[in-house]
């Protein structure tokens, strides 16, 4: 029977090593569907809610707010599919990566609230999306530097990091 190891030994960094690759594509597979819940959930209320988001778009700063809502909408929903069925997943986490920067600075600038208590919800909100961007970036280097031994998808990465 294997044995689950937390280091590789030297010369066997294989997918399959010690008989886990097929595990290691399962769980990876549930990351990738953990991971991009909240991303389809919000792309779907970003289309089917738009009129109930303008208004706190609006009071951003920003013009055009359906047009804006909708296309963050479709942005989720499409970095979030690819990286759900594994079709050039290190593009769709650099376009949630791409979504969550600019709504981290533009709708949850902490910085610039008066009250403590929603400062603090929003700081919390900007280091969300923070955190996710770093898990992004991560993820987006890892797949593209794992490339097509990466099971469970349907195509390999655009990209190539080595």
């Amino acid at each position: 029977m294997g044995s689950l190891r937390l280091t590789q030994e030297p010369g066997n960094m294989g997918a399959g090593a010690h008989g886990w690759g097929c595990l290691v594509d399962v769980i990876v597979l549930i990351g990738r569907i953990l991971f991009v819940a909240i991303f389809l959930a919000s792309g779907v209320a970003h289309l089917t809610q738009t009129r109930d988001m303008e208004g706190y778009v609006v009071s951003k700063g920003l013009r055009q707010a359906a047009l804006l809502i909708q296309l963050s909408g479709v942005q989720m929903l499409v970095g979030g599919l690819m990286v759900l069925l594994g079709v050039w997943m290190d593009l769709g986490f650099l376009i949630l990566a791409a979504f969550l920067i600019p709504a981290a600075v533009l709708f949850h600038a902490f910085w610039n609230v008066d009250d403590a208590e929603l400062a603090n919800v929003e700081r919390a909100h900007f280091m969300k999306n923070v955190a996710l961007v770093g898990a992004c970036l991560a993820l987006f280097a890892l797949v593209a530097h794992v490339g097509s031994d990466l099971g469970l998808t349907i195509t390999g990465p655009l990209f190539e990091l080595d």
